[in-house]
């Protein structure tokens, strides 16, 4: 599988627009040649950079979408969900994606791509942990695109 996205190329700049300090829209996302076996995919969107490259002491946790159809194969931006997509919860406690917003320096953004050999069920509200636990031992496939970001104000 390969995750692609037309608004940032690989380890490449996220523009600002999908940002705090610009509408803080969700890029666009694009995906091709998934296992023919999958039955849905997982998408966890994480900054292991957190707070401070140079010293990092967490991973910040963006984005968590689950049970995309397995006919699913991209996402339009600002992230219109294909029915029957579950959302996880981010760090900030919400669903949805909240964009880039370090506090200090350059930070990489990790979007991961999984494709399952199952629908999970529904797991009400799911920590990136919880989705994790979750497709253990499901996973036919990764893929991963990582962007990077560092405030320009």
């Amino acid at each position: 599988m390969q995750l692609t996205s037309p608004d940032f190329s690989p380890n490449g700049p996220i523009p600002s627009v999908h940002t705090c300090e610009g509408p803080d829209r969700a890029p666009a996302l694009a995906w091709t040649e998934p296992p023919t076996a999958g039955k849905s995919f997982v998408l966890i969107v994480d900054d292991p950079d957190a707070p401070d490259p140079t010293a990092p002491r967490m991973t910040w946790v963006h984005w968590v979408i689950y049970n995309l159809p397995a006919s699913a194969r991209a996402l339009a931006p600002g992230a219109t969900l294909p029915a029957g997509t579950l959302e996880g919860l981010n760090d900030w406690k919400r669903s949805g994606w909240r964009g880039p917003c370090p506090p200090i320096g350059r930070h990489r953004y990790f979007f991961k791509l999984y494709a399952l050999d199952i629908v999970l069920p529904d797991l009400k509200r799911p920590t990136k942990a919880q989705v994790e636990k979750a497709m253990q031992g499901h996973v036919l496939a990764r893929a991963e695109l990582v962007g990077t970001y560092q405030k320009q104000k």
